[in-house]
């Protein structure tokens, strides 16, 4: 049996989620899980070995900047490749989210194989 590696999306907007399901849906690693909000991404890092997160900024509650800051402050996820995805029209946004830790930003809407490209550019880094 093949270990695959499994990337975490955060999104809760159902069209990104389909579309990047379909970027990521083939028999070769890596393999996407979901959840649409940050509160259980943590939960499931906590407990689940995820080799990347891409998240959007608007989510429920917790924002995606705020996932990121969270988990940069923890050591074991110090080098976890995180992309981001959103439709934020601030143009601030980007420099934010790349200032708290991730590794790429992509605004939507984005291209599901260039996202795909870039998790396995970074997995393979790191």
């Amino acid at each position: 049996m093949i270990l695959r590696r499994t990337v975490l999306l955060v999104e809760d907007e159902s069209h990104c989620i389909s579309t990047l399901e379909i970027a990521f849906d083939s028999d070769t690693e890596p393999r996407l899980a979901h959840t649409s909000t940050a509160e259980e991404a943590l939960l499931i890092l906590d407990s689940t070995e995820i080799a990347a997160v891409i998240t959007d900024i608007h989510l429920p509650s917790m924002d995606g900047f705020e996932l990121i800051a969270r988990l940069r402050n923890q050591p074991r996820f110090a080098h976890l490749p995180i992309l981001v995805t959103s439709g934020d029209p601030d143009p601030a946004s980007p420099e934010r989210a790349l200032s708290l830790g991730a590794n790429a930003y992509f605004p939507k809407p984005y291209s599901p194989s260039a996202i795909r490209r870039k998790v396995k550019e970074l997995i393979h880094a790191s």
